[in-house]
């Protein structure tokens, strides 16, 4: 087996944590994963994995010539479909797992659509963190950093959770002055649909968290009807300002408790780092960078 092909061999067995599998993918017998394995170990001169009759689990110079054959194999790839995609138009299904925030995401993709009339989205939208390699996604639109090595990313943008609400609102409930006051406010909350957890309102004094016990006038598993609600004058509630914008600009709603309200947050799209960037998912890429629905990050 050729130095490029014991390298490939490694990387699918380190991903997968089993020669078996391995050996599925790439049509041979775990025997054979495992002596290609060894061979390249012994021609390395360390070991690569802890073996047991039950796992493989790698080793720290295992884990540390991983991400060193990762590189390799994706430049591989990337230069074979440099070449490939002088002769090709973007094409084909994508795959895209999104988060449930339709005012935001459905307009960069109806642009993305009529640009590209070719490439078939296949569009999932969630809340829970989906594991792109496992659930056969091309990409996924997140917030949040990366946590994980078989990952590649870019940055879309940056975006604030804030406390909105109608002037109409507050002319009748009042104004709160202090985090306090929502105790006597009809607050309208988001809840995540697959947790169930709500999600907290980042408030702070003095650099502190502040837990404040809010009675909720409504709850949703989706922002967009609680942007709808505050907007109508039914209380108040917390959506990212990008959401919210257009709605302070034209005075259907305001922001409260400025003073108290601490956060920020990054979203990014991701894609797995040992996947070369086909034609369709490299125009998604980039497209969706260029007509960022969010405001320009300060983050790498």
């Amino acid at each position: 087996m050729d130095n490029l092909g014991a390298l490939n061999v490694f990387v699918l067995a380190a991903d997968a944590r089993s020669f078996t599998t391995a050996g599925h993918q790439l049509g041979l017998s775990s025997s054979a994963v495992g002596k290609a394995i060894t061979r390249l170990e012994e021609r390395l001169g360390v070991r690569l994995f802890h073996r047991s009759t039950r796992s493989i689990t790698l080793t720290a110079e295992g884990a540390m010539f991983l991400e060193r054959c990762r590189h390799i194999l994706c430049e591989l790839e990337v230069a074979e479909m440099e070449l490939a995609q002088t002769r090709e138009a973007p094409r084909g299904k994508l795959r895209i797992s999104l988060p449930i925030i339709n005012a935001l995401t459905v307009p960069p993709l109806n642009d993305f659509m009529r640009a590209y009339p070719e490439v078939q989205l296949d569009l999932e939208f969630g809340d829970h963190l989906v594991d792109i390699i496992e659930e056969g996604f091309d990409a996924v639109i997140r917030a949040g950093d990366v946590a994980d090595s078989r990952l590649m990313s870019r940055v879309l943008g940056e975006f604030h959770l804030e406390l909105v609400a109608s002037p109409a609102y507050l002319a009748r409930a009042g104004v709160p002055r202090v985090p306090e006051d929502l105790a006597g406010h009809a607050c309208l909350l988001h809840r995540f649909a697959t947790s169930r957890k709500f999600e907290r309102w980042p408030l702070v004094r003095d650099g502190q968290d502040l837990e404040i016990a809010i009675k909720p006038a409504a709850v949703a598993n989706t922002i967009e009807p609680l942007l709808l609600m505050a907007t109508e004058g039914l209380g108040i509630t917390c959506l990212p300002d990008v959401l919210v914008r257009e709605h302070i600009e034209g005075g259907r709603l305001v922001t409260v408790l400025d003073d108290f309200v601490a956060h920020a947050g990054t979203m990014r799209i991701l894609w797995p780092s040992s996947r070369y960037l086909s034609p369709k998912l490299r125009a998604f890429v980039d497209f969706m960078c260029e007509r960022s629905f969010l405001g320009p990050s300060r983050r790498p």
